[in-house]
Order: C-alpha cells, then structure tokens, then sequence
C-alpha cells in the first residue's frame, strides 16, 4: 500500500504518513485505530507491542466450515479478524463470505486461548440476531502458525449438537483445500448430529 492510498483510508494527509514512518511525530490514538484498520492488523501491533509466544496469530486471516443447512453439507469460508493478546485471541468475521444468512452464513465472535504454540481452543457466537449458533472450538495450529485445521462442536439450524472441519488459512482457496483434505483422509464428513434431547426445543438458525 502507498503512503498516498494509506492517508486516503485513514483520513490524513499523506506528509502525516511520512512523518509518522519517519518517525518525527506519533499518531493521536483515533488516527492510529484509523491506520491500523486500514493495514488490517491490531492496533497493539501498530504500536510495536512485543508478543509473549513465538506464534504471532493477529491480522486478518481466512476461515472454512464444514456446515449444513437442511442436513445437506455446505462449506462457507469468510474473513476474520484475529486480534492476540499473549496467549488469548479474539476472533471477529469481516464479512458472511460468499455464503448468505439464509444458506448458513452469518457474522460471529469469539476467543480462543493459544496451548504450547500449538493447540487452539476457545468458543464462538453468533452476532446476527436471527442466529442462535454457538459453541467450541478446537484447531491445531501448523508449527509455523501459518494455518490451522480443526473442528467446531455446537448448537445449529440443524441440531442441538452438531460438528464439522474447520479451517484457518491466509486465502479462501487454501481453507477450501483445506477442508477438502480433512475430509479425504480423516472422514468424508465430520457432521454428526445427537438426537433431539427429550424436552428441548431447536428455535436456533
């Protein structure tokens, strides 16, 4: 990104850009949030705040799931945000993906807590109103942090307790493959539906 498309996303001049990368001024705290959104990374990044673990997970990643919508298969993929904080990670979408709400996908949030650089685990919840969906998360980080596979469990438009791949990737065509070969070599599908628990209603989408 030019100095010039920068200052034109933030709302600065573009002599503001180059005197914070030359290191003449700091940005007020409202243009740094500005700039960070901008470049698409945490504003603690932006400020130079040095990371307790060798895994850095934060900026703006890719993610793949193995759902269903009327107990037919549908793989989504959306944009994410991960925002770390030591070993805790905040994880909020950017967008549904090509996928609508109606066919599955919708706008979540989340944490998930990094074990020994390697294992994440944490929840996720729906923010679209209509969306009742929430549940775990577990994902196996690669052991550069470059992506990640793993399966969520929980409440669907389809069931009480349901599961499915998942994926975390830098490109939708990665965590598409991605889910594709968790699918070849450790189940053709990971769905798994548990029988109407006796007394419960599903009002979730």
């Amino acid at each position: 990104m030019s100095q010039a498309e920068l200052a034109e996303k933030a709302g600065v001049a573009t002599r503001q850009i180059r005197r914070y990368e030359a290191g003449e001024q700091q940005p007020l705290l409202s243009v740094g949030v500005a700039i960070a959104q901008a470049l698409k990374v945490p504003v603690t990044e932006l400020a130079g705040v040095t990371l307790l673990h060798r895994v850095a997970l934060s900026g703006e990643w890719w993610m793949a799931w193995q759902t269903s919508q009327n107990h037919q298969e549908v793989i989504t993929s959306q944009t994410v945000m991960l925002t770390q904080q030591d070993d805790l990670i905040h994880v909020q979408t950017n967008s549904r993906g090509s996928v609508t709400l109606n066919e599955g996908g919708y706008n979540w949030q989340g944490e998930m807590r990094l074990w020994d650089n390697k294992i994440l685990m944490g929840w996720y919840a729906a923010e679209d109103g209509a969306v009742n969906s929430k549940g775990t998360l577990y994902f196996v980080l690669h052991n550069h942090g470059v992506n990640a596979l793993g399966i969520w469990t929980g409440l669907s438009h389809d069931g009480m307790i349901l599961s499915g791949w998942g994926a975390l990737g830098r490109s939708e065509d990665e965590v598409r493959q991605q889910i594709a070969e968790l699918k070849r070599t450790l189940g053709a599908t990971a769905l798994r539906t548990a029988p109407q628990l006796e007394g419960s209603t599903d009002d979730s989408a």
